[in-house]
């Protein structure tokens, strides 16, 4: 169920005289709160970011292990591993390079 699904079933309720006034605000103000703030997970990826220290290539492996607390020769030994299974550990290698910013509060190696 959608917002404005919740927000006209309490407006019926009200209505109908199940919820005060009082009780109404309530669960309205509860409900606009909760879908306001943007879920858990969402914002932690938003945390992700390439690593400009720990890097062989573009930094995807270190960035993946700040952000998940693994080791960074662990992602890479997993990411070779698809390479190997398929190929499709070098989309998701390229596709995490291009849309992952790289990290800014870390100074960046000069460039060649």
């Amino acid at each position: 169920m959608n917002l404005s699904e919740e927000l006209a079933q309490l407006e019926q309720m009200h209505q109908r005289g199940t919820l005060s006034e009082a009780e109404f605000a309530q669960a309205k103000n509860r409900l606009l709160q909760s879908s306001a703030t943007p879920a858990p997970r969402i914002s932690a990826i938003n945390n992700l970011r390439r690593s400009a220290t720990d890097r062989w290539l573009g930094g995807v492996c270190g960035g993946l292990a700040t952000f998940t607390g693994m080791e960074s020769w662990l992602w890479r030994l997993l990411l070779a591993l698809t390479f190997l299974a398929g190929g499709i550990g070098v989309v998701l290698y390229l596709l995490l390079w291009i849309f992952v910013p790289l990290e800014t509060n870390s100074p960046q190696p000069p460039a060649c």
